[in-house]
């Protein structure tokens, strides 16, 4: 059986992919940073439910830290926030003072490269930390639960480490799902996005690459579609007018990946996610926020008045799609079919064959006449408006929200609809997990979960 690699394994999509490679009988390694954009008990959770346990994976065993009585690095990027040099060229610590101690992180969270912080760490925090850390980082765990699942705890940015990784577990496939997500959150921290979303994809084509990995499906997202007005929004439309970084990021992994996909054969898949709920889903997601707020007796914000729809897509549905991707994307058609270009530089008919292929083709920015390379859309291709997605919440829960009409937040699209033809006919899937199935659904893991 196969071997995959899955990143983002304390995530949201991550968490549950993993769960359906196992399902179906494949060795999984799981990867996450464990970063503290939200919640890192959700994410120990996560981890908890598929057997690796919170005491194995601690890097600081600091008892204050855990307790919170010291300073956590701040939100932006470690490097520029964590220690600073003064105009002397001596390091700072974030507070300005020699402490070494006040600029370490609380427990787990605040690390999101941990060899990009170490090099700028002021040198008593550096020893500090050596003194204290039990060198958890960049070890796998066994699940106590399942037998072929793996964990690591690594940063995407750290190549050394991931390129070691890849060439000791020898993976097949790699199911890319790790990277830095929110839209209204990469306007307050766009450093964080470039390092993660950037470097962390080409780290991960470069791994792929020179370790003969068969096909790399990665996550892309629907904020692609930017301003785009035509509906529904087809993988074939244009795409060149993000309106956030975020989306700005996640169309350059596209690009980046048709680059590798061309330039070293590697069949890369993207895949353009909508509005993703479920259970173990974001607590800065809308349906997680306006749950807790309402079972809090709380105003919920509703932002555009209320005059915005949204292809919310269910948990259960996107890990199908992207199981089923992972093995029958059109990627691997192109990459086997017979007359495709032959990729190398020592081509010496290369110029000639591409103009050829591009005389004969339509064409789509979805796919790719010189490259293994395919996109996909993956909704439920049923939009919902808002108001109405909102008194779905009211019915499950047996009660009212109260509502704060809000205008439009910068970066935000009123209406999102996925096309999905291309996914149906390559792979013969499509969504259809109802709304009302669905928000039961995560409801009932809420109240479970929280005890409410």
């Amino acid at each position: 059986m196969e071997k995959i690699l899955i990143t983002g394994t304390a995530g949201f999509i991550g968490y549950h992919t993993a769960l359906k490679f196992l399902a179906e009988g494949y060795e999984v390694v799981g990867l996450d940073n464990i970063n503290n954009y939200y919640d890192v008990g959700l994410k120990y959770g996560r981890l908890e439910a598929s057997g690796i346990h919170k005491d194995s994976l601690e890097d600081y065993c600091l008892k204050g830290y855990e307790e919170g009585k010291q300073k956590p690095f701040d939100s932006l990027p470690a490097g520029r926030q964590g220690a600073q040099g003064d105009a002397s060229g001596n390091n700072k610590l974030n507070d300005g003072s020699d402490n070494p101690e006040s600029c370490l992180p609380a427990g787990t969270a605040g690390i999101r490269n941990l060899k990009s912080v170490i090099c700028n760490l002021h040198p008593a925090t550096l020893k500090t930390l050596q003194e204290h850390s039990p060198f958890k980082y960049g070890t796998l765990y066994q699940s106590a639960t399942n037998p072929r699942y793996r964990f690591i705890r690594l940063a995407l940015e750290d190549y050394d480490c991931l390129k070691e990784l890849f060439e000791k577990e020898k993976f097949d496939r790699v199911v890319h799902l790790a990277a830095q997500a929110g839209v209204r959150y990469s306007i307050t921290n766009p450093f964080t996005y470039m390092d993660c979303n950037i470097n962390g994809h080409l780290n991960i084509m470069e791994a792929c690459r020179h370790n003969k990995v068969k096909h790399l499906v990665y996550a892309s997202s629907s904020s692609v579609y930017g301003s785009n007005t035509k509906m529904p929004l087809s993988t074939s439309d244009n795409v060149d007018h993000p309106i956030s970084l975020y989306a700005a990021t996640k169309k350059a992994n596209e690009l980046m990946s048709h680059t590798y996909s061309h330039l070293y054969d590697l069949p890369t898949t993207g895949l353009r996610f909508f509005t993703v709920y479920g259970p173990y889903g974001r607590p800065d997601m809308a349906l997680f926020l306006f749950t807790k707020a309402m079972l809090e007796d709380k105003a919920i914000d509703v932002y555009n008045h209320g005059e915005m729809w949204r292809d919310f897509t269910y948990m259960d549905d996107i890990v199908e799609g992207v199981y089923k991707v992972t093995f029958e994307s059109k990627a691997l058609d192109i990459q086997m079919t017979d007359d495709r270009l032959q990729i190398g530089w020592s081509d010496p008919n290369r110029q000639s064959t591409i103009d050829n292929r591009k005389s004969k083709i339509k064409p789509d920015p979805s796919t790719s006449a010189t490259a293994p390379f395919k996109v996909y859309n993956i909704g439920n291709s049923s939009p919902v408006k808002l108001l109405d997605f909102i008194k779905a919440i009211e019915d499950k829960l047996g009660k009212k929200a109260k509502m704060n009409m809000m205008d439009m937040q910068p970066g935000d699209v009123p209406k999102t609809w996925a096309d999905t033809t291309d996914l149906e006919a390559d792979v013969g899937y499509k969504p259809d997990t109802s709304i009302e199935e669905g928000v039961g659904r995560f409801i009932e893991w809420y109240r479970d979960y929280y005890n409410k």
